[in-house]
């Protein structure tokens, strides 16, 4: 291997001491663990997390070590699961308008109990913040219906339906409405592009890499069945419609 290569897999055959690996696997578990109370459920770029390591470090590897050894320990130390996303890229259907990212710019992390569901249901998960979960699955259950991907405007059209309005700034629950699919879209369970539509450019909504997520497909299903009692006939229809 050329000067500065390692296997990422073995932290210790990089050329620093002990102590050195040991504080910069520390740091990046802190960022981990600051940012999930900073914006809870919102992934972690890679690209932060490398530029903790290379603002002092030059080896090639040393980052993917890094952030190998700090996932073996949130998993032996805390029962967190350090999981990496790969960011899913919008169809190229419809005109859809993205930029290009580079494998390692469209790589994250979230931390996820790896208790089993049902304790981490009864345990873990925050009963205030419950509705919230309702309502990511809610939506994430309208876009599957619809075939994957959905119009702005027709997804307003769902939202309505269940009592949700675009302009509405103070939601019992949500607050701004509009505010709080912006977070579900950070927390990466859906993503929001601009296409070209027959009246000029519109806004899509698709799924993204979280909503595959296998636990996430479980809840997909009870959401989806729900969401199709409360949906009318017509609503349906639309759905059909968004598949063509």
């Amino acid at each position: 291997m050329a000067r500065g290569d390692f296997d990422p897999e073995n932290l210790s055959q990089a050329d620093i001491s002990t102590e050195e690996r040991d504080k910069l696997v520390a740091e990046m578990m802190r960022y981990m663990l600051f940012k999930l109370h900073q914006h809870p459920g919102v992934p972690v770029k890679r690209e932060e997390l490398t530029q903790l390591v290379t603002k002092n470090y030059r080896q090639r590897n040393l980052p993917a070590a890094v952030i190998t050894q700090a996932q073996k320990k949130f998993a032996t130390i805390f029962g967190y699961e350090m999981k990496e996303l790969q960011r899913s890229r919008p169809s190229k259907s419809n005109n859809v308008r993205s930029s290009q990212q580079s494998t390692t710019e469209s790589k994250s992390y979230i931390l996820k109990s790896m208790l089993p569901e049902e304790l981490r249901t009864k345990l873990v998960e925050n009963k205030e913040t419950s509705h919230f979960l309702g309502l990511t699955f809610a939506i994430v259950g309208i876009v599957q219906l619809a075939g994957g991907k959905i119009p702005e405007d027709t997804l307003w059209q769902y939202l309505r339906r269940l009592g949700l309005d675009e302009h509405d700034e103070k939601h019992p629950q949500f607050g701004n409405v509009k505010q709080a699919i912006e977070t579900i879209v950070k927390q990466r369970y859906i993503q929001k592009e601009k296409a070209i539509g027959p009246e000029g450019d519109m806004i899509v909504y698709e799924l993204a890499e979280r909503a595959l997520d296998d636990i996430v497909n479980g809840r997909l299903k009870e959401s989806i069945t729900q969401v199709k009692q409360l949906l009318s006939t017509d609503v349906l229809e639309l759905c059909r419609v968004g598949r063509g």
